[in-house]
């Protein structure tokens, strides 16, 4: 569940006064791809970067990544149309996946992913599908592994000019599209 913005226009880090054991009560809080874009799906601008996230994430299974979640930040999980009056420019993603079972092991990982770069070369994704993509291996070694998620939830539970402290999204790659992209045509006729 996602919960509504603060004060300051932002998700929270936590839910006040819930209890510390309840992990869903923090972020990344655990959503749905239906959810992100009943929740944000509210301007032109956002459904256009929504189309994009839905694109990218075709892109990963059409590549066989397909197990997996996405942390999802920036600008665009805020209210940034209020605080700093105007539109959000893309949508921060980070992939963490399971490698796809023909290129399980680390040989052909590194091959897979030398001859597929258009699926983590940052430039075309932002210019292509507005979003700010990375992409962890969940195959990798565990301190790898512990150094890019202390990374990852150290830069996006923090605005970057502010320091204040946000929360973010956490959808699985399981969920299907297709729904995702019918909801998205009907939210778009909400809006003007």
């Amino acid at each position: 569940m996602i919960p509504a913005h603060n004060q300051s226009g932002v998700l929270p880090p936590f839910i006040s006064g819930a209890l510390p054991s309840d992990a869903g009560a923090m972020a990344p809080y655990k959503s749905s791809l239906l959810e992100v874009i009943a929740k944000f799906a509210i301007t032109t601008d956002r459904i256009k970067i929504l189309r994009g996230l839905i694109e990218y994430r075709e892109l990963l299974k059409a590549h066989g990544i397909t197990h997996g979640v996405q942390w999802i930040d920036g600008s665009f999980v805020e209210q940034v149309e209020v605080n700093l009056n105007r539109a959000p420019n893309d949508i921060d993603v980070v992939t963490y996946c399971y490698r796809p079972q023909a290129h399980f092991e680390d040989a052909k990982w590194r091959e897979f992913m030398s001859l597929n770069t258009h699926i983590i070369d940052t430039s075309t994704l932002k210019s292509k599908y507005y979003c700010d993509a990375y992409l962890v291996d969940l195959q990798t070694h565990p301190m790898f592994l512990m150094q890019q998620t202390q990374y990852w939830f150290g830069l996006f539970s923090h605005q970057r000019e502010s320091y204040l402290w946000k929360g973010m999204v956490e959808i699985t790659l399981e969920e299907d599209e297709a729904s995702a992209k019918r909801l998205l045509s009907e939210m778009e006729k909400n809006v003007i």
